[in-house]
């Protein structure tokens, strides 16, 4: 396996044990953090600021054997890289250049040192007192200095370092404090990875805001971020040091180091490059221009060929951490519940009507449209609940729509479609022996009829109930349970819509016999019950036996439209994150007939009606998907043969 094939690049931050002005020991401890990585296929390694002295030599940075020693350490790690042509390190020492003294990060490879980043901001402050030992190389530009006989360029001025695989940036410590950061210009000129080789003191309170930094700033900047601390060994005359090293990916951690531990730490993940181009794609502030020029470094790397990955795929992006719930899924109920709110205020509606068939779908927009009446003040008796038993309606279904109904305290109404579709049977020549799409498709538009009609004698507003995966999938009849005057759903994925009514039976429901029913339809497996119920009364047409896991089609669908990932990349990670639950066979099997599906039945999403956006995805024609229902699926079906 090759993780840079499917657009992946490994790196890593290490905090690695120090002695305070001893060189020697603290290079000998940088290899072996060095040699750990390279069995790791780790492709870029930062280390913390300073590291080759140690950050906390106070004035010894003045003694020029402390200086040359670093030089000398310096030398010693080129040409120990020259063993490791497969891996960028990037390390800080003291540097004087003229008169100056510099704190600066090295960049080395297996080609020797590629260039010299100085810190921009020298904090002086009652903590740090950098401003005596350093300065600025804020002015440094267009310079070089002869290392090892060899003129290595030095600038502070939006260097940036390209390896066949992605581009990278570097700042030191206080930079990413600063208003504006080096990083965000950075970003702008291209970096996709930002390095920052810090020394950062612990205070009370200090970690939470230090990572809330590094997050925002990965997020701001579309960006990889990849932090590594002092940590043990500094001086603790006047601070402590922790070893903070965080990886960070748009605003996601990854990774994150134990603080405070003995040993030398070494956090390592895989970045995912071409998700982070794909949001650049979309964001055309990202642009060939700058406010300033930039140094362009070429890095020669090798390819890494692992048979593991360094990271976890979620194999449920729609649904949010369990410690996350209460919020995430009250800001998802609460988007739902105020959409239809002033959907219903801007018309002057005061009344709906909702089929309610016993399924996950119509429970969750019943619940959303109890909430939004009771928002406003309405009464629920407003709320016309409708359940249309036909052919292939179970005893189960039925009784538990019903029971929903009456615990809500909404006015109950069942008009059965067995007639009706049987007579319109006859009235277009129909066998109704003959199970087929007629036989389907026929239920379903009498009830979207039947909906819209009493709609329309009570004065109301039809709410629909189907989700986000259905849409993708086209599982939905055209002008049928597509169609309705407002959807709830519209933009909920059904592995969402399962995760909020347990949510809701669980955190928002006090009555038991209330929770029940939610439960007992949440048990219910997924089903349109167009055709007959087996002979056991059970419900014969499941539909993840046709269209396949909806767990399964809700990833690709986040992949794809999230991220604009091929089908091999897809797959690939499909396959980490299902491991165990779905073999190769079975993901290519489905993922197939999601392209199929998804592409075919782009013409029922063309037309849909309004409903709220709850995610950053969404397949609204009028918003973030804007396809033509005529485009051809070759090009991804091909990749997947």
């Amino acid at each position: 396996m090759n993780i840079n094939d499917y657009g992946f690049l490994r790196v890593a931050a290490a905090s690695p044990k120090l002695k305070v002005a001893d060189c020697d020991y603290n290079t000998t401890e940088i290899k072996r953090v060095i040699e750990q990585a390279q069995r790791e296929d780790v492709q870029i390694l930062c280390f913390p600021e300073l590291c080759l002295t140690a950050y906390s030599c106070g004035d010894l940075f003045f003694q020029k054997t402390l200086q040359q020693k670093a030089m000398e350490s310096l030398s010693v790690l080129i040409r120990f890289m020259q063993e490791e042509p497969s891996l960028i390190v990037i390390v800080g020492l003291p540097l004087r250049i003229q008169s100056s003294l510099y704190n600066v990060a090295a960049v080395l490879s297996g080609e020797g040192i590629l260039g010299i980043v100085p810190k921009t901001y020298i904090p002086n402050n009652n903590e740090y007192y950098e401003k005596r030992w350093f300065t600025s190389g804020k002015d440094l530009s267009d310079l070089s200095v002869d290392i090892e006989g060899k003129n290595v360029p030095v600038s502070s001025k939006g260097m940036i370092f390209h390896t066949p695989f992605a581009a990278f940036g570097i700042e030191i410590c206080e930079d990413l404090w600063m208003p504006v950061p080096p990083s965000s210009g950075l970003a702008i000129q291209g970096a996709e990875l930002i390095f920052n080789l810090s020394a950062s003191n612990e205070l009370v309170g200090k970690n939470h805001y230090r990572k809330s930094l590094i997050l925002q700033q990965s997020g701001r900047c579309n960006a990889a971020y990849i932090y590594a601390s002092a940590g043990w060994g500094e001086s603790t005359t006047d601070m402590v040091f922790s070893g903070a090293c965080f990886i960070t990916e748009n605003g996601s951690m990854l990774a994150e180091s134990e603080r405070f531990s003995p040993e030398s730490e070494l956090i390592i993940t895989d970045i995912d490059i071409d998700a982070l181009r794909y949001d650049r794609l979309k964001n055309s502030n990202y642009t060939a221009t700058a406010p300033y020029g930039t140094s362009g470094i070429d890095c020669y790397i090798d390819f890494v060929t692992s048979d593991k990955i360094y990271r976890r795929f979620n194999p449920h992006p729609f649904i949010p951490p369990e410690k996350d719930h209460d919020e995430s899924l009250s800001e998802v109920f609460n988007i739902q519940t105020h959409g239809l709110a002033k959907r219903l205020l801007h018309t002057g509606v005061e009344k709906v009507t909702i089929g309610i068939s016993g399924g996950l779908d119509s429970t969750l927009a019943l619940l959303v449209t109890v909430k939004a009446f009771d928002l406003l003040g309405l009464p629920r008796e407003n709320i016309h609940g409708i359940t249309m038993p036909g052919f292939g309606t179970t005893g189960r279904t039925y009784g538990n729509a019903v029971a929903l109904m009456k615990s809500l305290g909404v006015t109950v109404k069942e008009i059965s479609i067995v007639d009706a579709v049987t007579q319109h049977f006859r009235d277009i020549g129909h066998d109704p022996d003959h199970h087929d799409v007629t036989y389907e498709n026929s239920q379903a538009r009498e009830r979207t009829q039947i909906l819209m009609d009493y709609a329309n004698k009570i004065g109301g507003l039809a709410v629909g109930t189907g989700n986000m995966s259905e849409l993708a999938l086209g599982w939905a009849t055209y002008n049928g349970d597509h169609m309705s005057m407002y959807g709830v759903n519209t933009s909920v994925p059904k592995t969402l819509v399962a995760t909020l009514v347990k949510w809701i039976a669980d955190a928002r429901t006090d009555e038991e016999s209330s929770r029940r029913i939610l439960h007992d339809i949440l048990d219910t497996p997924f089903s349109p019950e167009l055709l007959p119920a087996g002979e056991d009364g059970k419900i014969a047409q499941e539909t993840e036996y046709f269209v396949g896991p909806y767990e399964l089609h809700d990833f690709f669908l986040h992949r794809m439209l999230r991220y604009g990932d091929t089908p091999s990349r897809i797959l690939f990670m499909a396959g980490q994150a299902f491991e165990g639950k779905y073999s190769p066979e079975e993901i290519v099997k489905w993922l197939k007939l999601f392209y199929r599906r998804f592409f075919a039945q782009q013409f029922k999403r063309s037309c849909l009606p309004d409903g709220p956006k709850v995610g950053s995805v969404n397949l609204s024609p009028r918003g973030d998907w804007r396809m033509p229902s005529d485009a051809s699926a070759n090009a991804w079906t091909k990749e997947l043969e």
